[in-house]
């Protein structure tokens, strides 16, 4: 079972996952959650970006907004995974051992936060 979110931060990223399929479905759970939470909205992205490998949209937030924000989007996800993850000085962690998700967790490619070996 997927770890849920819990609030022990001060700033977090929600991304919401979505395809073709589903595009308007996240396109209006984000703008709803950015006027009835108003949270930070981000762009849509119709490709995978950095180390999420569906389309997603963005939605930040601070510890105030959290525990509204959180019940929130789970309740209206309709389905859909969301990752929940706090901002720190380490983008690894933050996207795997600091990560929560609403509905199932999907792997992420972490590569991208692993430096490149000095010998490349």
């Amino acid at each position: 079972m997927p770890r849920r979110p819990e609030n022990l931060h001060e700033r977090y990223h929600a991304h919401v996952y979505f395809d073709e399929s589903t595009e308007d479905q996240a396109r209006a759970l984000c703008v709803d959650a950015w006027r009835e939470c108003h949270v930070g909205l981000g762009r849509f992205h119709r490709r995978p970006v950095g180390p999420h490998p569906r389309w997603s949209c963005q939605l930040t937030f601070d510890a105030d907004e959290f525990d509204r924000l959180i019940p929130w989007l789970d309740g209206h996800r309709g389905g859909l995974d969301v990752l929940v993850h706090p901002l720190t000085d380490d983008a690894l962690e933050e996207h795997t051992s600091l990560a929560g998700w609403l509905g199932n967790e999907i792997p992420l490619s972490v590569d991208v936060f692993k430096p490149e070996s000095e010998d490349s």
